[in-house]
């Protein structure tokens, strides 16, 4: 009142025409101001509304994964003989069991072969009879030579004949006895040119036997590369085979959210072609060799059930659980002052009242949530976004936002 009694004063000093008007005006600007003053009080300490979020249970952290559609057992397969193509058994799209059969070669001219091959046995085996026959002949002459020998080299001994008669017989022994081993080592010649014929033939078989293709393991024709008529040379490809049981999702993770995986987690993967829907998988490996130029890991994401309409290269997404936190408080990344290696402050509702903790923070969510690991007491509220009028002691109002 003393601002009002000297107000009065100067109007009564003459300094200012004392009117009724000018009274109320000065009345009214000084409860005005009065109001202003409460009021601002009032918004200062009234409680401030804000937006919290308690401990959550059964909280899963996830790695996010960008990728295509690929097939573990993939083979490009074709003859390893040249010929022509007379048949082509399967087409695109063709399923195809173990040791079915994909296409055959024009087979003639091997079939010639085979025949030649057979012949050669036949004449090998007649050699072989007249080696053995050989043999018997000379065994026979020898046993011929070796008793005139005997009855020759008994004579001279009684001075019958002379001794130049039974050396000449000792000799005709001896020769005999050559001839025998000459005999038998045709024989074995002619035995070992039947191994080798044989063996030829066999070959000339197995060479029939690779102008049909036949499919290697239970398959999927993912393409025919030839059509009839086409020359094709050893080793080139004629269809493109998959093992529809091995599809599954190679997956590129950044290199700093991969530390964390590990094969047989969980996963879940969204094809492009059905944005809305997750099909549940695992992670079956996790490659060794990481990309360099763009520092991501190959991360290979099985189905747990193999979709029946897939396409190889269809891009995809997986979402690795790496962990399941049981109990953890999660706050966005920009309801955290200082952040850095970990560490930040985040502002607490405790007991009615605003609280700033230094808190340090774990796993990362892929929404930008951090787990806070240490510096929350029992009972408090964590604030999940910041603004103005956060002070500390203030009375605050919670709002539950939990997702």
């Amino acid at each position: 009142m003393r601002g009002v009694s000297g107000i009065v004063h100067l109007l009564q000093c003459g300094r200012w025409p004392v009117t009724r008007k000018r009274v109320l005006a000065i009345l009214v600007l000084i409860l005005v101001g009065a109001g202003f003053s409460v009021g601002a009080w009032a918004l200062a300490f009234r409680p401030v509304r804000v937006e919290i979020v308690d401990a959550r249970q059964d909280a899963a952290v996830q790695v996010f994964g960008l990728g295509t559609v690929e097939a573990r057992v993939a083979s490009r397969i074709g003859f390893k003989v040249s010929g022509v193509l007379s048949e082509l058994q399967a087409d695109h799209g063709d399923g195809m069991a173990k040791g079915a059969v994909l296409a055959r070669l024009d087979t003639r001219e091997q079939v010639a072969r085979i025949g030649r091959a057979t012949a050669g046995i036949d004449q090998v085996e007649a050699s072989l009879k007249r080696a053995t026959a050989g043999v018997e002949r000379a065994e026979a002459n020898f046993a011929n030579a070796r008793s005139i020998s005997e009855r020759r080299q008994a004579l001279a001994r009684r001075e019958n004949v002379s001794a130049e008669a039974a050396e000449a017989a000792r000799a005709a022994m001896d020769i005999a006895h050559a001839e025998v081993s000459l005999a038998r080592s045709d024989v074995d010649v002619a035995r070992a040119a039947g191994r080798d014929a044989r063996a030829q033939l066999e070959l000339e078989r197995v060479t029939l036997d690779l102008h049909t293709l036949v499919v290697p393991y239970d398959a999927l024709v993912i393409a025919r590369l030839k059509e009839l008529g086409s020359v094709v040379a050893p080793g080139e490809a004629v269809f493109a085979l998959i093992d529809p049981a091995t599809v599954w999702v190679l997956a590129y993770v950044d290199e700093s959210r991969a530390g964390s995986i590990k094969v047989g987690q969980p996963a879940e993967i969204v094809l492009r072609s059905h944005p809305g829907e997750r099909v549940g998988g695992r992670v079956a490996r996790v490659q060794i060799e990481s990309d360099r130029v763009n520092e991501e890991r190959r991360i290979e994401v099985a189905f747990d059930r193999i979709p029946e309409d897939f396409h190889l290269g269809e891009q995809a997404e997986v979402y690795i659980t790496t962990s399941r936190l049981e109990r953890a408080w999660l706050v966005p990344e920009p309801a955290v002052e200082g952040y850095k290696d970990k560490r930040g402050t985040v502002w607490t509702v405790e007991d009615g009242r605003l609280a700033r903790r230094a808190v340090t923070f774990g796993h990362r969510t892929l929404d930008g949530r951090l787990e806070i690991v240490t510096g929350i007491p029992e009972g408090a509220l964590v604030v999940t976004r910041l603004g103005s009028g956060l002070r500390t002691g203030r009375p605050a109002v919670a709002r539950d936002r939990r997702r």
